[in-house]
């Protein structure tokens, strides 16, 4: 009993240690990535999404909105309260208008960041670039679905929501770096372990047969 106990842990180390490999060079770019973007480029990103509504784009402004929601590197619960800030300060008669804008940004930034689209790299090419049109397509349809069946009256209510406050306060660039880095990791470290260890024990007893006759033989 102890020799198969221990024959199995040491194929699960092997998968493990052979994904953790494999991955772990774009879990660390992509949280080095998120961090730059949040420092650096996180509150032009959002200045100029909040210039759009000065911009009278129309329908074509959810296109932009939806490019901005993926190159934000906030997640679901930082995205709602930026937007309510934006819808805060809107015009009452521009409101209408920006809600499908505001309906791309939140739903294309839930769903894609750069960070998140640095990992997908890690799986190739192809799943790169499905990824993000997808995402970007979902954005545009949120928009565009706000827009026409809520022409003149406002879809969301954001009261009770105030926006985040910024952590990369620090006067030193570098230590703003490294703190949003760390908060990366303490993020979601736990998680990509946790990963790549259901992804082993998914390897070892999930027979590969068997998965392929139930989705199909197209890779």
């Amino acid at each position: 009993m102890i020799d198969i106990i221990q024959r199995e842990l040491i194929y699960l180390w092997y998968y493990f240690s052979v994904q953790f490999e494999q991955i772990f060079k774009y879990w660390v770019l992509g949280m080095a990535l998120g961090s730059a973007v949040s420092v650096f480029g996180k509150d032009k990103i959002h200045a100029m999404f909040a210039s759009l509504r000065k911009k009278k784009l129309g329908v074509w402004g959810i296109i932009p909105a939806s490019l901005l929601g993926i190159a934000s590197p906030l997640c679901m619960y930082g995205t709602i309260p930026i937007a309510a800030s934006f819808a805060e300060q809107s015009m009452e008669e521009d409101a209408p208008s920006l809600e499908g804008e505001l309906a791309a940004f939140m739903m294309s930034s839930i769903l894609l960041n750069p960070q998140l689209l640095f990992y997908s790299a890690a799986l190739g090419m192809p799943i790169l670039v499905i990824r993000f049109v997808s995402c970007f397509l979902c954005g545009i349809a949120a928009g565009l679905l706000i827009r026409f069946f809520y022409k003149n009256k406002r879809f969301f209510n954001f009261s009770g929501f105030a926006a985040p406050a910024n952590k990369d306060t620090d006067r030193n660039i570098f230590l703003r770096l490294i703190f949003s880095f760390g908060r990366n990791v303490k993020a979601t470290g736990l998680f990509f372990l946790i990963g790549i260890a259901l992804s082993a024990l998914f390897q070892r007893y999930v027979p590969a047969q068997s998965f392929t006759r139930l989705f199909g033989s197209n890779r």
